[in-house]
């Protein structure tokens, strides 16, 4: 088994794990320190958009709560995506049949948001969505995430991976 799978596996698991410093670490705990992160960085105008780890619907339940409370206490908003759009950022299968919530400040960041969807699933729908408008949508995407240009040129000239790697291999 390669490295990055025995990490996968390792926060795929509710059995809390020995960390190398004798931490008990779960997935649940691993994801809401991610949350708490993102969500300070969208009080603090560092991101206008973030988006949490994704979610089973069972993990959603267990977190809801914990995550509600970070929003109220930063005086930010959170939307529940239950089918994340799909662009080059991230392979598709690292968010099927998982939700994720999504952290911001203003109202037109989710309008943003849920246009560009909108747009993606317009474009499939008249088989438009050709490789020009699938790099189109992901950059306004990566824009939302406040990612600077450089980043989203360098991720858009490589295979996407799942943005939640902690070692590499």
């Amino acid at each position: 088994m390669t490295m990055r799978k025995k990490i996968i596996n390792f926060f795929n698991t509710d059995t809390p794990k020995k960390d190398y410093e004798g931490f008990k670490i779960n997935r649940l705990s691993f994801q809401l320190g991610m949350i708490n992160c993102f969500v300070e960085m969208v009080a603090c105008g560092l991101k206008t958009l973030a988006i949490s780890p994704p979610l089973s619907p069972k993990d959603y339940s267990s977190i809801k709560e914990a995550s509600e409370k970070m929003v109220k206490a930063f005086g930010i908003k959170s939307y529940l995506e239950k089918s994340l759009l799909v662009t080059d950022l991230q392979p598709a299968e690292f968010t099927k049949g998982k939700w994720s919530i999504l952290y911001y400040k203003e109202e037109s960041v989710l309008r943003k948001y849920l246009d560009l969807k909108n747009l993606q699933e317009c474009l499939l729908r008249d088989k438009k969505y050709d490789t020009k408008a699938r790099k189109n949508i992901s950059r306004k995407f990566m824009r939302l995430l406040s990612y600077p240009e450089d980043t989203i040129k360098e991720k858009l000239s490589k295979k996407p991976v799942s943005p939640f790697i902690l070692v590499d291999e």
